[in-house]
């Protein structure tokens, strides 16, 4: 049998907001924030997800960091850790997971990569062994002056309009907000 939509507002606001008016949405079942009694099958289309496109934006681009950091030895995920540490550093594991928005399983052997890489140094805290505190060494310190150019690359190579992409921002800034 199959299963019918949610009822939470952030699934209304979803499906509302990434299906086209074919779907015969009317103003009462907007404001009240119910999906009209349809066919569940029109709610289950790849089209009316708000998660897909989200899904291959975030592959597309990140494919598009690939042959920016490719030279520099790096992997994406690399890259957000680093970009955190040059900006927070020295914090701690946690810290950078919470950032990320990766578990520490996840930021554990990234870091692990990075150190091997001489780009980082990890210390345990005399006080708790548990917390690992991380610093960028000086060759991470070297890497940042030659990761300075990728943002502006990565705009470039987009061709999205810059208004368009910050309004863009916010928008998922205040979704993942939202949706912690």
């Amino acid at each position: 049998m199959p299963r019918t939509p949610s009822k939470t507002p952030a699934a209304n606001a979803t499906t509302r907001h990434a299906t086209d008016n074919s779907m015969g949405t009317d103003d009462a079942d907007a404001q009240s924030g119910s999906l009209p009694d349809q066919d569940p099958d029109r709610y289950l289309r790849l089209d009316n997800q708000l998660c897909f496109p989200l899904y291959a934006a975030s592959r597309l681009i990140t494919r598009l960091y690939q042959p920016l950091l490719e030279p520099l030895g790096l992997t994406y995920p690399q890259y957000i850790v680093l970009l955190i540490l040059w900006e927070d550093a020295p914090c701690t594991v946690s810290h950078i997971g919470q950032r990320a928005q990766l578990a520490s399983n996840t930021v554990t052997p990234l870091l692990k990569r990075l150190e091997l890489m001489d780009i980082i140094e990890r210390t345990r805290s005399v006080d708790d062994e548990r917390v690992v505190t991380v610093t960028v060494t000086r060759k991470g310190k070297r890497l940042k002056q030659k990761c300075a150019c990728i943002p502006e690359k990565m705009f470039e190579r987009t061709g999205y309009p810059l208004e368009e992409g910050i309004k863009l921002k916010q928008q998922l800034d205040a979704l993942i907000r939202h949706l912690q």
